[in-house]
């Protein structure tokens, strides 16, 4: 994990169901593009942290959302880091081929949340912040790039719940 002198760090989870198994070849041009896009959010500017498979250079071997799911969880030091990596490098290449590779989603396939730095969200937490925006639509809690909130207002909701959970 990076070093940052953030006091809170931005994660996110994307889920893409694949319109193909992993091994087809149908599927190779994604695959290939793999190894570059991760090496460049490596290296880019305000990335943190990204889930990896032990043993392995990428998260695409886990399914924890589904056996033709494939997840990417990801930390970073700010929204304007994420949003720059997305939509101003190469993997913007990838976003406009997906519906080569990738099912069209009908929900929300991407959420957004504030954690303290240094946290590293689990597999788990990221798909209960996922499974909360479907249900509840965007929140300090879980929310997309279109409807963000800040970190200040993400800790002031965590505070009102934890002081309205010790009242009850």
């Amino acid at each position: 994990m990076t070093a940052s002198e953030h006091p809170a760090h931005l994660a996110e989870l994307n889920v893409a169901t694949l319109l193909h198994p992993f091994d087809d070849e149908r599927i190779a041009p994604f695959v290939e593009l793999l190894n570059p896009i991760n090496a460049a959010a490596d290296e880019a500017p305000g990335f943190v942290w990204r889930l990896v498979e032990e043993g392995a250079a990428d998260a695409t071997g886990m399914r924890p959302a589904g056996e033709d799911v494939i997840v990417n969880l990801s930390v970073w030091e700010t929204q304007e880091a994420l949003w720059d990596f997305t939509y101003r490098s190469g993997h913007l290449e990838v976003m406009r081929r997906r519906r080569e590779w990738f099912e069209r989603h009908i929900e929300s396939h991407m959420v957004l949340w504030w954690v303290p730095a240094g946290h590293v969200p689990s597999v788990a937490e990221a798909l209960e912040r996922l499974a909360d925006l479907r249900a509840n639509g965007p929140s300090p809690r879980a929310f997309t790039f279109t409807s963000s909130y800040t970190a200040a207002e993400s800790v002031e909701v965590a505070a009102e719940s934890a002081g309205a959970a010790a009242v009850v």
